[in-house]
């Protein structure tokens, strides 16, 4: 049952609310919940990356400001809403997008600009780690931007005495503690998920390189301390409740959950952290994350291995191109009705193209988009072209062209799924979908399920977010008692959740198979493309 607004003012008068923040590529946000998980307050803020000598960055001023406004929105919200000050709460917790490069000197010195994930500017570190490892290391890993470093010679590497990421930089300020949760850890160094901690085989081998290049640390002198979610990560100093709120009204000694990254919220927010369970974010970008019964047999640089906020493996299939195309052609469609001077709802015009996709062939009937706008690293493309091409014998029409679009939003994202699924023979039981491409019911969602071949949810509660996410961790720490986190999430938050589930349809996975062998063909059109449309 819904809280009433007298009795969240009493929740928040006597500090039982608890926070969650992350820190995203484009907004901050601060999301307040009540004992009952359900969002209750919120606060934004908005701010972008910066090129800076060719890379991507944020300053820590833009960080520590960003933060700060961000949750003095959060206060006036919680104001207006109320009419109570927040000064004090029962726990909270910080996330941001994982990865990058932060290091610090013996003084906690900045050493070097923030290096962020979106920096592709360490692929023979990278390449040089997987072979080393055995273990697929992306670019925009942390291990990788440090391996980098050390290669370019760069003279601040011998002076580092603490590496952390975004969401550990953040924790760090608010608690004195260098810690990250296992999630955001997994996207520094590969973790042993028997030990839940940094593989100990794979940091020694990393040390010899470094001992080899001069450096007077070790991995464990300069890495975050590892921890579970359900353990304590501190708790807000006085300075990191003047950090948070100059004002001075944040009292200290909040209990502080381990800070986690945006996979790690995602999943706690979809309640996709047991074994054979997933969840698929589908916007702008796509990206679907399964978590593993076992390792995989074989090393696959289309998967990256993260893991659960609690420690278990993860595959996941990141892809950069999804709706923008899509997107596009649907301009096309308004301009063309507008043309005719008819008014047009957007919401109006999705819903109707998408519903329309549903009476296509299965196989599209030899129609055949790319929505690259960008490069794809699932498929080896370093840039893209949108195009669209079709065999004359094509069955050409309205159904079959949105179907074909919508089978090519997730395309790339099948391409890795099925080396998981299929090659490696992960079993999933069910994929939560979220994100733009599953708003009209019922049609992304089935098609979904037939690229993965298992049932796809969307629940109401899928739009939350990261921040909500961080918030249902740093529940579970105060008030998990003896359960596992799939148990708190199934038991306390989720459980009577509404939403609708789609089995894959026989026919619809047989014709996304179909497509899929002719998309796979059809990249080198996709290639030549690139190559000469310049």
């Amino acid at each position: 049952m819904k809280s009433t607004v007298t009795e969240i003012k009493e929740i928040i008068s006597e500090g039982k609310a608890i926070l969650g923040m992350e820190l995203g590529s484009t907004r901050i946000k601060a999301v307040l919940i009540g004992p009952d998980h359900a969002p209750i307050a919120q606060g934004e803020h908005a701010w972008e990356n910066q090129l800076i000598d060719g890379i991507w960055t944020y300053s820590l001023d833009a960080v520590k400001e960003g933060v700060q406004d961000a949750y003095a929105d959060l206060k006036r919200d919680v104001r207006e809403k109320y009419g109570v000050e927040l000064t004090k709460m029962a726990a909270m917790g910080v996330s941001a997008m994982m990865h990058g490069y932060l290091v610090f000197d013996k003084n906690s010195e900045l050493l070097v600009p923030f290096r962020t994930w979106r920096n592709t500017i360490t692929e023979e570190a990278a390449a040089k780690l997987t072979a080393l490892f055995q273990y697929n290391i992306p670019q925009r890993w942390s291990i990788a931007h440090l391996y980098q470093a050390m290669l370019n010679k760069e003279p601040h590497v011998k002076d580092i005495a603490f590496q952390t990421t975004l969401a550990g930089y953040i924790h760090w300020l608010l608690t004195g503690e260098k810690v990250l949760g296992v999630g955001e850890a997994s996207g520094m160094f590969p973790i042993d998920t028997k030990t839940k901690q940094f593989d100990a085989k794979m940091v020694s081998a990393f040390n010899e390189i470094a001992k080899e290049d001069g450096m007077p640390w070790t991995l464990a002198d300069i890495f975050p301390k590892v921890l579970l979610a359900g353990e304590s990560g501190g708790v807000l100093t006085e300075a990191g409740a003047r950090f948070l709120d100059p004002s001075g009204t944040l009292q200290a000694g909040i209990p502080v959950c381990p800070p986690e990254g945006d996979a790690g919220t995602g999943m706690a927010a979809t309640n996709s952290v047991k074994a054979r369970t997933g969840n698929i974010s589908a916007g702008t970008s796509i990206f679907a994350m399964v978590v593993l019964e076992k390792e995989l047999a074989k090393v696959h640089r289309e998967l990256d291995l993260v893991t659960t906020p609690d420690g278990e493996l993860v595959a996941m299939v990141h892809c950069n191109n999804c709706t923008s195309d899509l997107n596009a052609w649907v301009g096309i469609f308004k301009e063309f009705a507008e043309s005719f001077g008819v008014k047009v709802d957007m919401n109006d015009l999705y819903g109707m193209l998408y519903r329309k996709a549903l009476e296509g062939d299965a196989d599209c009937g030899g129609v055949l988009p790319y929505n690259y706008y960008s490069g794809e690293g699932v498929t080896a493309f370093d840039e893209g072209r949108p195009l669209l091409v079709r065999r004359p014998d094509s069955r050409f029409n309205l159904a079959n062209f949105m179907r074909a679009n919508l089978y090519s939003a997730a395309a790339t994202l099948k391409v890795g799924l099925d080396i998981l699924l299929k090659e490696e023979g992960v079993k999933v039981d069910s994929m939560l979908g979220h994100g733009g491409l599953f708003k009209t019911e019922g049609v992304a969602q089935s098609f979904m399920a037939a690229a993965v071949g298992a049932p796809v949810a969307v629940m109401e509660t899928a739009g939350e977010g990261g921040p909500w996410g961080m918030a249902l961790l740093a529940a579970y720490m105060v008030n998990g008692q003896d359960m596992t986190l799939p148990e708190y999430l199934e038991k306390k938050v989720f459980a009577g959740a509404k939403g609708s589930v789609i089995e894959p349809d026989t026919e619809d996975v047989k014709g996304f198979d179909a497509f899929i062998a002719d998309y796979v063909k059809g990249l080198a059109i996709e290639r030549a493309a690139v190559e000469y449309f310049r």
